[in-house]
């Protein structure tokens, strides 16, 4: 729970009676949630994510709903929860019920246990709507080499996975290098440092991707849209660096390349059913075990420093119930 007053932003684990839960249709156990850096940035009140005091965070989730009054939903049902202000203004998943409203909730598909729903996670629930975004501009493998910056992270890991497995060779920019091993196992054909993207750069550079998933922002993402080829199409979807974007017009007009926002907590419910049914199918279950750790709601608090420090690697499951 976290709480705020003039003085003082806490967070800590907490009992509350199930009475006190929002309100909504659909009740629901939660099994697991996830550590994004959505949720560290809630917990240690770096940046304003929470929008109303007390708030349980946690901006995903997947359990098994227990009372509906909702006829898309019935007790016994697998769901899986992603954004919709769920941990930022209605109370999240870091905690063992949830009461939400059932247009929030995606069936989750019955290829994935809940655990493996919140391997993925939100992280990597929008890494596939990224790919969705390259494929709806069409870029395909045999046009070239795609990037994915922030690699060893939730997005990156997932966008690797799925990438690979689909056919298309994968780069990784990271400033980690001691992880070359683990994204290599998950299906990079080669890594860049990240310091070759993360500081200012050329309004245009030599063509080199052809498309790129950027959970980075600012200097690496205008360095990513300056070295797109012709045509080529770069998914954005996080601001790890910065929320500013110090690029010029020069890669749009003189290359037409798409910068394509991806976002993933008001996403129309079609596309979320999409993304989720394709993570069924196009994400390796091997591949999950890879990239995830699981931890108790007990831990969660002082991780959260460490994801924003960049010192967290792939996907923390949270068992809430541990």
């Amino acid at each position: 729970m976290v709480t705020k007053t003039e003085e003082d932003y806490s967070a800590e684990v907490t009992e509350v009676e199930e009475s006190e839960l929002p309100e909504g249709e659909v009740s629901v156990d939660i099994d697991y949630s996830t550590l994004n850096f959505k949720d560290s940035m809630a917990i240690t009140g770096s940046s304003p994510i929470v929008r109303e005091f007390p708030m349980v965070p946690g901006i995903d989730f997947a359990g098994t709903v227990s009372s509906s009054t909702n006829d898309e939903f019935a007790v016994g049902d697998k769901v899986v929860l992603n954004g919709w202000g769920v941990g930022e203004r209605h109370w999240g998943g870091y905690a063992q019920k949830a009461r939400v409203k059932a247009d929030w909730l995606v069936a989750l598909p019955e290829a994935l246990t809940t655990r493996e729903a919140m391997t993925i996670g939100t992280a990597g629930y929008t890494a596939m709507l990224c790919v969705l975004n390259l494929e709806k501009n069409g870029v395909t493998p045999d046009q070239g080499e795609v990037l994915v910056t922030g690699a060893a992270g939730g997005v990156g890991s997932v966008a690797i996975s799925v990438l690979a497995k689909l056919g298309y060779t994968v780069i990784a920019s990271t400033g980690r290098p001691e992880e070359a091993d683990y994204l290599t196992e998950l299906g990079v054909a080669g890594t860049i440092d990240r310091s070759e993207l993360s500081e200012p750069g050329r309004p245009l550079g030599k063509e080199r991707w052809a498309g790129a998933v950027d959970s980075v922002g600012s200097h690496t993402l205008a360095n990513v849209c300056a070295s797109l080829k012709y045509g080529g199409t770069v998914a954005a979807c996080g601001l790890a660096q910065g929320f500013d974007l110090p690029a010029t017009v020069m890669p749009f007009i003189l290359r037409s390349v798409t910068l394509a926002g991806t976002d993933s907590v008001n996403c129309p419910k079609p596309r979320r059913i999409e993304a989720w049914n394709r993570l069924a199918t196009d994400l390796d279950a091997d591949k999950l075990s890879l990239m995830a750790s699981e931890v108790s709601l007990d831990e969660v608090i002082p991780l959260a420093s460490e994801q924003l420090a960049g010192k967290v690697r792939g996907r923390v499951v949270i068992d809430v119930s541990a």
